[in-house]
């Protein structure tokens, strides 16, 4: 594994190109056994054509190692050209190199556990709202709730905006989302023309916030009013066109990913509720205290349950990276110029890292068994460099809302529903997870 004057010596990786300019890209967008297949087909790296670019697939612990800890080196990070356009080019996913780390330390304020103490109040409120207006629906489809969910709390404590699912900033941003990995075509009626037009309302939305916000007194102690204050080690502030894009990448990522996460959690529960009971019977020794990050560290089972979770329906399958210079990768050439994508899920069901991958069994996380697996054989959130800067608030949410449902409520599944995972953007059931949903008896 290296770059090398002599890389051009290795032969391609085996593959099929497609079509041409479009190759495999439909393919690709519409089924989530894509990669597996072709793994199954071809091995670990496999070459292929997506979006007009020549991409190779990688897949394992040793090659996430190998592209994450590469970055800048070999690799740079690269997005589908509709994600580019969407994100908007001030964000800090599309930065690289020494821009990238200064604004990186900069967003990272706002994820630093005193921040996290902050936002737990909040967290707890949002989710007790949502428990009983579920639970006065009963029958319900809840994925489109959770995404209601997951986007009032990031609303609530990026920007100070209460119920924002149900503002028209709530609206554009869900257009928007739509686009977000799509073929993009500008039209009116296709997926991503939505998308930026609701881009450009978004912003407008946002930009409101923010110069409200500058003008008052106080400007807040929420995600935003911490990047309106953070300053480099120059003194220099993040512009306002820059806020807004970082704004709209935080609420990305703090929606759409969380969103799948939880989904997975109430699906898995509902398939498995031996599990939920031993979630449960943990829950008993923190029903008298507060949630503080103190106490939900204290909570190992649900933290392996969750961690379970993330492996077995991880909320992004992979990343793409550009290849900066050639290199050699497992006997093939990884040319320059061509796309990379490092491959999260298919990694996650390596049965040399997971035997029996298929199964749900959170004791692969206890810790003796934690101390045995490879460092890049489980990235939910990414690694190296660019690692999720926001891992830590997700984890945040994911174990304040299993907590509470897990103490408070019950849920079945309701039968006649397709629970097959839709992967774009984001894993979710197909059918929107139906269930019944109701309280739990008063425990003596």
């Amino acid at each position: 594994m290296s770059a090398t004057q002599t890389s051009a010596n290795f032969p391609l990786p085996p593959g099929e190109y497609g079509l041409p300019f479009l190759g495999e890209t439909l393919n690709f967008f519409s089924d989530p056994q894509f990669a597996q297949k072709r793994h199954d087909q071809y091995g670990a790296v496999f070459k292929t054509r997506l979006l007009g670019q020549r991409t190779i697939f990688l897949r394992g612990s040793e090659a996430n190692q190998f592209v994450l800890t590469h970055e800048n080196q070999f690799f740079q990070v690269s997005w589908p050209p509709s994600t580019k356009m969407l994100l908007g080019k001030l964000s800090l996913a599309l930065q690289t190199g020494d821009i990238h780390q200064q604004r990186r330390k900069l967003l990272a304020q706002a994820f630093m556990p005193r921040a996290l103490t902050g936002y737990i109040p909040a967290m707890v409120d949002i989710t007790q709202r949502y428990g009983q207006r579920w639970q006065s629906q009963e029958n319900l489809t809840w994925y489109p709730e959770l995404r209601n969910y997951t986007l009032d709390v990031a609303c609530k404590l990026l920007t100070g905006l209460d119920q924002g699912s149900q503002t028209p900033l709530g609206q554009f941003f869900e257009v928007w989302c739509e686009g977000l990995f799509s073929i993009p075509f500008p039209f009116p009626w296709t997926r991503f023309g939505r998308a930026k037009v609701n881009r450009d309302r978004l912003l407008q939305e946002v930009e409101k916030i923010i110069l409200q916000r500058q003008s008052d007194d106080t400007v807040g102690n929420d995600t935003l009013g911490l990047l309106i204050q953070a300053e480099d080690e120059t003194g220099n502030r993040l512009s306002l066109e820059e806020l807004k894009d970082q704004v709209l990448l935080l609420l990305f990522a703090g929606h759409e990913t969380l969103t799948s996460a939880i989904a997975s959690f109430c699906l898995l529960m509902g398939q498995h509720p031996q599990i939920l009971e031993k979630v449960r019977d943990e829950q008993q020794a923190f029903l008298d205290q507060p949630m503080t990050l103190d106490t939900l560290k204290q909570m190992t089972y649900l933290d392996q349950v969750l961690r379970e979770v993330l492996r077995l329906v991880p909320p992004v399958g992979g990343g793409f990276r550009t290849v900066l210079e050639p290199c050699e990768f497992n006997g093939y050439q990884i040319p320059k110029g061509w796309n990379l994508l490092y491959q999260i899920g298919s990694t996650h069901q390596d049965q040399q890292l997971y035997p029996d991958p298929e199964r749900f069994d959170p004791d692969r996380f206890s810790p003796a068994q934690v101390a045995e697996r490879a460092k890049y054989g489980y990235i939910p959130f990414g690694g190296g460099i660019r690692e999720c800067i926001g891992k830590e608030f997700a984890r945040l949410e994911m174990k304040i809302f299993a907590a509470h449902l897990a103490r408070h409520y019950d849920w079945m599944l309701l039968p006649d529903q397709n629970l097959d995972l839709v992967t774009i953007p984001t894993p979710h059931p197909r059918d929107g997870l139906k269930v019944k949903f109701k309280p739990r008896p008063a425990q003596p």
